[in-house]
């Protein structure tokens, strides 16, 4: 018995060479994108501006600048948990960037069970 497959479709050598072709494009797309986006820096504040977090791509945080009004040696509760805030934005605002930006490339791939 033979299956009827649509032309087009099934697994002729030159259609895999072109999804193959077309993976590893995609993939190095990946890999320069990750590079851009690892690269990029961004400044968060929190608690109204009091406390300014820099971080990079990579989630490393570059500095942290406070107001000198947060600073309260009888208060130092508060300032943690702003500080936490701060960090806790910053890496989510890396994580949701590369996110929608490595989607932008990734969303094109074809899908090839078991191959991703």
């Amino acid at each position: 018995m033979r299956a009827n497959i649509p032309k087009g479709m099934g697994g002729g050598p030159q259609n895999m060479q072109a999804i193959l072709r077309q993976v590893q494009k995609a993939q190095e797309d990946v890999a320069a994108k990750q590079e851009e986006l690892d690269a990029r820096e961004y400044d968060i504040s929190a608690g109204g501006g009091v406390v300014n977090v820099k971080i990079n791509g990579k989630k490393e945080i570059l500095s942290i600048d406070l107001a000198p009004e947060i600073v309260d040696p009888d208060d130092i509760e508060t300032l943690s948990d702003i500080l936490v805030a701060a960090v806790n934005e910053a890496i989510k605002r890396v994580e949701d960037t590369n996110s929608e930006e490595l989607g932008k490339i990734t969303g094109q791939m074809p899908s090839i069970p078991g191959l991703m």
